[in-house]
């Protein structure tokens, strides 16, 4: 008979960063670290996840006014309808390209 062993759910990767930085900013970030009770790696990471986070959401994301908001609400809703210009690149493009 055959004894069944359970799965081990797999460890996620992980990669290497490495960083020169001068005495005075890894004692700073060694502090931080501290006050937050994680270590220098566990606050390394968490510190820099949240602002790689951050700096990639303010440039995927697309802030409106109202009254740009309500513009663009407006020409999703009704858009104009195409002139010649747009018309002609519509019938290049489906001319010179492929799909699949």
């Amino acid at each position: 008979m055959r004894a069944t062993t359970a799965k081990r759910p797999s460890k996620p990767t992980t990669e290497r960063l490495e960083a020169r930085v001068p005495a005075p900013i890894k004692d700073l970030i060694g502090r931080a670290a501290s006050l937050e009770g994680v270590t220098l790696t566990d606050f390394v990471i968490a510190t820099l996840h949240k602002i790689a986070a951050e700096v990639v959401r303010e440039h995927e994301v697309l802030n409106l006014s109202v009254k740009d908001s309500a513009a663009f609400a407006k020409a999703m809703l009704a858009p104009p309808k195409p002139n010649r210009k747009l018309t002609l690149a519509i019938a290049n493009h489906r001319k010179n390209v492929t799909v699949g």
